[in-house]
């Protein structure tokens, strides 16, 4: 089997066989493909599409590519979510343990950020003593114990995804979707989940900026999914403005811990409850969406899954107190109010724009190398469709630095207010399997 072959095969719209995929990933994972060989197959794709039958070959040969986590031992369907991202993503500090206060278990393996904040597994570094290097054998024991842990991706983990996506990102081939398909689905699979929530966002904080791309992203990886044996499901949901309020680390803690006390932002707890809803149908828990849906505000209203954030912080090494007392989080030096040049509506919130904002502050990374400072962040006191009077506050900022010109300036050029507005729909679409 030659490598040209199947490039010019694929480069004339023709279906590659689940033979010459495995030759193609294993050779490149290795290094017995070079770089030249493989940026012309990744543009062939990108170009000619791929079939869902060479998709799903695509993923797993991906998947097997390193070590597959072995979740045999935690009893019950394992239910795992993931999100491709947005500004102010606090979901999964929600989420997971409401859904852990249930029985799921959630066995959940999460990466860093780069871009406007940190990943999930930034933020909760952000509660001191937190940690998520756990061992695998340690991972199943507080999902068997608690019904929650979070850990982050180890390097033998799809190693072929990360040699692809570093040439992908030099090569744009990184907006293909048999391509994001495969790579965030691979890590999924090798992840060990049985069922798999999707939350793909769309609008301007989103990878996916329109909706026809992002509702066929997700039809994608849910049949992927079903292909290779996981209960698969997604959700379309909005991301033309920040998810909640805040946009930060520690301050995103803060609004996980007040959304878990039910006093949260409106879409935050409606995106959680729509995503919590089907994993604990998935996971067999509740016979349709509307009885989870039940179940979980039950928890939010009664505190069960308060009480399973505050040991699921305890169990990861983590200070509980901060669940009562959020002055223990870190601080920022200065907090200055944002106020509005203008009376009107709030009609637009550039959602990514707000999101560099948050990182020129240091809450985010433009380099992996970068250090976040899990202290600063932007506040937002107004959504879209809210009323906004003249010198009344925007946004606060939590800074470091005293001098923020040039992040008020990024949040200004990415509000606008006018005189009339029109409401966001939060979910677009819910996509079963």
């Amino acid at each position: 089997m030659r490598m040209v072959d199947i490039i010019s095969k694929k480069r004339d719209g023709a279906e590659l066989t689940a033979e010459e995929i495995k030759f193609f990933v294993d050779g490149y994972t290795n290094g017995g493909i070079p770089d030249y060989q493989a940026s012309a197959l990744t543009m062939a794709i990108y170009f000619q599409d791929m079939s869902d039958r060479e998709i799903a070959d695509l993923t797993l040969a991906m998947a097997h590519s390193g070590k597959i986590l072995d979740l045999s031992a935690i009893d019950g369907i394992k239910v795992d979510k993931h999100s491709t991202g947005g500004v102010g993503d606090t979901t999964t500090l929600v989420l997971a343990p409401l859904v852990a206060s249930l029985g799921v278990p959630v066995a959940k393996m999460s990466g860093r950020g780069l871009g406007h904040t940190g990943g999930t597994i930034d933020k909760l570094e952000s509660i001191k003593g937190f940690h998520t290097e756990l061992s695998k054998e340690e991972f199943v024991h507080l999902v068997n114990k608690d019904k929650i842990a979070v850990m982050g991706q180890t390097a033998d983990l799809t190693p072929a995804d990360k040699k692809l996506y570093a040439l992908r990102d030099v090569t744009a081939t990184v907006d293909s979707i048999p391509l994001i398909a495969s790579s965030i689905m691979s890590k999924k699979i090798a992840s060990g989940a049985d069922a798999i929530v999707l939350d793909v966002t769309t609008g301007a904080g989103a990878f996916m900026k329109n909706e026809k791309d992002a509702v066929r992203l997700a039809e994608t990886m849910v049949r992927i999914g079903n292909h290779v044996g996981r209960r698969m499901m997604a959700v379309i949901s909005d991301m033309s403005q920040p998810l909640g309020f805040a946009i930060g680390n520690a301050i995103e803690v803060k609004e996980a811990i007040d959304t878990l006390k039910g006093k949260g932002p409106e879409d935050l707890t409606e995106l959680v409850l729509a995503l919590g809803s089907q994993m604990v149908v998935l996971a067999n828990r509740a016979p349709s969406a509307a009885e989870a849906r039940k179940m979980l505000e039950n928890a939010l209203s009664n505190g069960t899954g308060l009480e399973k954030f505050k040991s699921f912080v305890a169990n990861q090494g983590g200070d509980p107190s901060i669940v009562d007392h959020p002055e223990n989080l870190p601080q920022a030096r200065y907090k200055i109010d944002l106020p509005a040049r203008s009376t009107g509506f709030v009609s637009e919130m550039v959602a990514d724009q707000i999101g560099l904002a948050a990182m020129l502050l240091g809450a985010g990374r433009a380099t992996k190398n970068d250090t976040i400072d899990f202290a600063v962040g932007i506040l937002l006191k107004k959504k879209v469709g809210d009323q906004v009077v003249q010198g009344e506050p925007l946004a606060t900022i939590y800074s470091n630095r005293e001098d923020i010109e040039d992040v008020k300036e990024k949040i200004y050029q990415n509000i606008t207010i006018s005189d009339h507005c029109q409401a966001i729909k939060l979910i677009h679409k819910i996509i079963t399997e």
